[in-house]
Formats: C-alpha cells, sequence, structure tokens
C-alpha cells in the first residue's frame, strides 16, 4: 500500500480525538475510547471507494450494540465539487484584508491558507497555530469569514487570530504551541 495512507489512517484517527476533547458530556477528561483507523489500497477497484465503518457501544444490562456501515462511491466524482470550493474560496481569502485599530497597513491571510482545511482530510497550519480537525468548527471559521465581509458579527470558531502572520507571532512570543502539524 502507498505509504500516503499512513498518513490518512493518523488524520482520521485525529479527527475521533478531536472529537472526543470538544464533547466533555460524553467523555471525562483523560477519557480515551478505543478506536482503529485501517486504510488498504485495492488497486483492482481503482477510483471506486469502499469505506466500512463499524461502531460499538454498551447497551442494557452490560450487552453490546454493533452498528456496521458500507458505503461505496467514484473517489475523483466526489473530490470534483471540493476542488471548485477549495479553487473559488482560496482566491476570495486572496481579496480579504485587514486592519486592526492603531495599524496603517492593511494584512493578508497567512500563505498556509489554513481555512482550506475544512475541505481538507489533513489540514496544515502555520507554527503557533491550532490543528483543528473538528469539521464544525472549521465550517464555522469558513462561514464566520462570510459574516464578517457582509460586516455582520460572527457566531465563534472564527480564530482571526491563527490566520495572519502578525498575531500568530504575537501569539507563538507569548507561548509554544504542542500542535500535531505544522508548517512554516
Amino acid at each position: 500500500a502507498p505509504s500516503q495512507f499512513r498518513s490518512k489512517e493518523i488524520s482520521k484517527s485525529n479527527v475521533v480525538d478531536d472529537m472526543v476533547a470538544s464533547n466533555r458530556i460524553l467523555f471525562e477528561e483523560d477519557e480515551h475510547p478505543d478506536h482503529v483507523v485501517v486504510i488498504k489500497y485495492v488497486p483492482y477497484v481503482a477510483d471506486s471507494k469502499r469505506a466500512m465503518d463499524e461502531y460499538t457501544s454498551e447497551i442494557f444490562m452490560g450487552g453490546k450494540n454493533t452498528i456496521v456501515m458500507h458505503n461505496t462511491c467514484e473517489d475523483s466524482l466526489l473530490a470534483t465539487p471540493l476542488i471548485y470550493d477549495l479553487v473559488i474560496l482560496g482566491e476570495l481569502c486572496q481579496r480579504v484584508q485587514i486592519k486592526k485599530d492603531g495599524e496603517n497597513d492593511w494584512e493578508s491571510f497567512h500563505p498556509v491558507l489554513s481555512l482550506l482545511s475544512y475541505m481538507l482530510k489533513a489540514p496544515l497550519v502555520p507554527n503557533g497555530a491550532p490543528v483543528v480537525n473538528a469539521l464544525f468548527t472549521q465550517r464555522c471559521a469558513v462561514i464566520n469569514l462570510m459574516r464578517a465581509c457582509l460586516g455582520l458579527a460572527p457566531d465563534n470558531h472564527m480564530t482571526l487570530e491563527h490566520r495572519f502572520e502578525s498575531t500568530l507571532a504575537a501569539l507563538s512570543a507569548e507561548e509554544p504551541a504542542n500542535k500535531k502539524m505544522r508548517l512554516s
């Protein structure tokens, strides 16, 4: 199997870790449910993506409940709309600039455009920015950027402090980041 599948296994596993960490109602602070992500390359099926997911939970009187799902689809047909959205959002982000109160210069997004992580499997972020795998949080960041462009207040999760070089430099000077994947 190609080595790129190992990075996919890690990023998919990180998504589960993010979901657990963001839900303190269902999971305790140091609780880590068992989960395993395995990706296999099968040359015969070519572009046909086959996903098999199995979820096991406890039920009444210590019993176990297992839900198994099987999904088959054409990978390139799934990716095409995402490519369009990546190009459109990337181009829009090239037009966005901010100016902080008391500053004279306008600033563009950091060259590592972490906002695009919403549409990518393994998000890359600049040094000093947190890696966010939670899909809802990534989606909120995109929505709130659009709200800001319209002059509306953000609902939450825009995290502009991690999207511009000047604020990342200030944050990095304050405290070191221990994140999973960064790109300078």
